[in-house]
């Protein structure tokens, strides 16, 4: 599986770390950005791995201050779920129950060691479908 990540300035540094964990484990991982610490606008980052993401069936991880703003611009492209997580459980049922393509974190709200366990959580999970899928299937229909 093809992983798409990106950052803002104040998650910089997690994401590189988190890079670092999913090529550990065989993934390959095309980072869209942003490569060095000058102030930089998180949508611009969130469109980008959201619009790769969905165009390549692909799975993407995205950083900023609280991951709530990058989580808001990349729900924005159709077809792109993110989900913000502070820990395993939420990621990996975000995947299994939500259908979730991206995972988000706040780089100043959750340390690498919990976001590299809830990161592996998440990758390791697969959508279980059933009525989950009756679910996912509504919320993207409020795409419109």
């Amino acid at each position: 599986m093809k992983w798409y990540a990106g950052s803002d300035h104040a998650g910089l540094e997690l994401k590189n770390e988190l890079i670092a964990v999913l090529r550990d484990r065989g993934y390959e991982v095309e980072d869209l950005g942003t490569k060095d610490g000058a102030s930089v606008d998180y949508p611009d980052y969130g469109k980008a791995v959201a619009e790769r993401v969905v165009a390549d069936g692909a799975l993407g991880l995205l950083v900023c201050g609280t991951g709530n703003g990058i989580a808001m611009s990349a729900n924005k492209v159709h077809g792109a779920r993110a989900a913000l997580a502070t820990e395993s459980f939420t990621a990996r049922m975000a995947r299994r129950h939500n259908d979730a393509n991206i995972l988000v974190f706040g780089g100043r709200v959750v340390g690498k060691g919990v976001a590299s366990d809830a990161l592996i959580a998440f990758s390791e999970a697969e959508f279980e479908g059933g009525r989950h899928k009756r679910r996912v299937d509504k919320l993207m229909a409020l795409e419109g």
